[in-house]
């Protein structure tokens, strides 16, 4: 069993969002609503389920079909904004626990906002924590016989459904090891990235096993500037 806390929400639980969620495309605001649900189709985050009546209907586009799915018949919609044109996206039910609502995929969508902060990668889960908390827990960090990085006043990131990361002053970072790269990722709790890196250890080479977040969320302010390691990739004590 897993040292952290695991998901627990069934799949297809339904709750009421009590935040305005609005999405934009092509500079447009799509849908904008105080009256979405958030809906299971997996444990670890729900989906927005949005009222049609909340979406523009100058940028919906009915493609005329009818798709049967697990909460019913739904319709198939798509968007389109000016030149913008992002096919069979949307999906409006016409029956079931959900009917009236469309179902969008994040990715159709340029943008996402509860309330005014944008929201990266998917909604939030209501029932996920996430703390980052200072810590003078001692921790080193070697792969292959190589110390990576050592410290004594780790910011420690709990986050429910993950395992603990533990962030690292950049001092106390060897970085003759690391090779930075061009990737960016982000994190509907913490941000997007503003560095990562390989780590090199001898003729090995082991991609994308670091990363830092300059300017995260004032969730996990503490953690600005601080290197974490991939705890599945490297070993850890």
């Amino acid at each position: 069993m897993p040292n952290y806390p695991q998901m627990h929400t069934p799949v297809d639980h339904i709750e009421s969002v009590p935040r305005r969620i609005r999405a934009m495309l092509a500079g447009e605001v799509v849908l904008d609503t105080t009256k979405a649900l958030y809906v299971w189709e997996w444990p670890n985050y729900p989906q927005y389920y949005v009222p049609i009546a909340d979406v523009n209907p100058a940028f919906l586009v009915d493609e005329q079909h009818t798709e049967r799915l697990h909460r019913g018949s739904a319709q198939l919609h798509g968007l389109r904004v000016g030149q913008v044109v992002r096919p069979s996206s949307g999906r409006l039910y016409i029956e079931g626990s959900v009917a009236g609502a469309i179902r969008f995929d994040w990715d159709a969508l340029d943008a996402w906002f509860e309330e005014d902060e944008e929201v990266f990668v998917h909604p939030r889960n209501p029932y996920t924590r996430v703390d980052a908390l200072r810590s003078t827990r001692r921790v080193r960090i070697e792969l292959d016989g190589a110390l990576l990085a050592e410290s004594s006043s780790p910011v420690m990131v709990f986050e429910t459904g993950l395992p603990t990361r533990y962030y690292l002053n950049r001092t106390e970072v060897n970085f003759s090891h690391l090779v930075p790269t061009e990737t960016v990722t982000a994190c509907p709790y913490k941000g997007q990235t503003s560095g990562y890196w390989t780590v090199r250890v001898g003729d090995a080479t082991y991609p994308d096993l670091a990363w830092a977040y300059d300017f995260p969320t004032r969730q996990v302010l503490p953690i600005a500037g601080m290197i974490a390691f991939y705890n599945e990739k490297v070993d850890i004590t």
